[in-house]
């Protein structure tokens, strides 16, 4: 099978920085077995080619992205023909994916993996803010042979918008994230971490207050939070604010390779976000036999009370107390962690790509 793989970035050269691990994952094993093209559109500013994971790797770059992007599918179709299309993200990744496979005749597969679908005006985000976003969506949606998202509230709002949807979480690749049996925490300080990017969707500021309401109420801990900062140093001025400045460490950017001990010697993973198709994180973190808590987004509002704690989004309150319980209560957090890996390694990487596979062959009943 020859497949194209449209995706918005994630796949740098050096297969470090500036990826996006669970894009890898799934590049490396449908590479294994078919030739995989990856046009991907912001890696780089400047067009360029190059081979990762087993793929070929076509950056588009900046400048008439959409339609240079379309242009790049056709011309590798015509050096040998396609026999699927698949878009990582809606957005101008599903519009590019949509429209060359529709000119190409060839089924187009949509995977939302992100803020296509929602509207959060409060802080800019959302592929639905506009009505021009409204209707990239409309017409990508409909003209995809199928869509899927990673968790069942991005399915259910697919539903409510009169999309058919699968559900297919984006896994863990098992052989990078080596599966730890969850550890009893003991008499040791809590050790706590939070993994995104620091910015509006990802709301630390929730985050900084639910665990200064913890410090408050006489709860030590160690939270380490591990991601790029784009808002100039702002949740650092927040912590110092709160008086939590010497509880909070932010660790920057962390490669894979760094991230997961930081990961492993926790306690527990807390996630704040306003909105999530995931994240990934939950899911690296059940591998390493840690527990979340967190807001009731994505996988976390669909492991809620059985292998994750879920609060309403934005209560910082609730946040605390979800916090707390769990590290009062040692057999509680272990339960969590037990169930929140057996689902995490059902749903690994592999299992993904088997998923995307089966789907491509549906589709093409003439593919080996």
């Amino acid at each position: 099978m020859k497949i194209a793989l449209v995706l918005p970035g994630g796949v740098d050269r050096g297969g470090e920085q500036r990826v996006i691990p669970v894009f890898l994952a799934l590049i490396e094993r449908l590479a294994r077995a078919h030739q995989v093209h990856v046009f991907v559109l912001h890696q780089e500013s400047e067009a360029g080619t190059w081979s990762l994971r087993g793929a070929t790797i076509h950056n588009i770059g900046e400048g008439r992205t959409v339609w240079r992007g379309i242009a790049a599918i056709r011309a590798e179709h015509r050096r040998a023909p396609f026999d699927v299309v698949q878009s990582i993200f809606s957005g101008h990744c599903g519009l590019i994916g949509v429209v060359a496979a529709t000119s190409l005749r060839l089924p187009v597969f949509v995977h939302i993996a992100g803020g296509e679908l929602v509207a959060l005006h409060a802080i800019g985000y959302g592929g639905r803010r506009k009505w021009r976003g409204r209707l990239r969506e409309a017409v990508t949606l409909r003209m995809a042979k199928a869509v899927t998202a990673a968790s069942m509230p991005i399915v259910d709002a697919l539903h409510a918008l009169g999309v058919p949807a699968t559900r297919v979480p984006l896994g863990v690749d098992v052989d990078a994230w080596t599966p730890l049996p969850p550890r009893p925490r003991g008499d040791r300080l809590p050790k706590l971490i939070h993994v995104a990017s620091l910015n509006r969707v990802k709301d630390q500021a929730t985050l900084l207050r639910a665990l200064a309401i913890l410090a408050n109420a006489g709860v030590d801990f160690d939270m380490r939070i591990v991601g790029v900062d784009t808002l100039g140093g702002e949740m650092q001025e927040l912590a110092r604010c709160l008086g939590i400045e010497r509880r909070v460490t932010f660790l920057g950017f962390r490669t894979q390779a760094e991230l997961r001990p930081l990961v492993a010697s926790s306690d527990l993973l807390v996630m704040s976000s306003l909105h999530e198709a995931g994240p990934l994180v939950l899911l690296e973190a059940a591998v390493a036999g840690v527990p979340t808590v967190g807001t009731a987004v994505g996988h976390i509002a669909e492991w809620a009370n059985v292998a994750a704690l879920a609060v309403p989004v934005g209560d910082a309150n609730a946040l605390a107390d979800a916090m707390a319980r769990v590290l009062d209560d040692d057999a509680l957090r272990m339960r969590l962690a037990g169930e929140a890996q057996r689902r995490a390694l059902a749903e690994d990487a592999d299992h993904t790509a088997v998923i995307f596979e089966d789907m491509y062959r549906t589709s093409r009943p003439s593919l080996p």
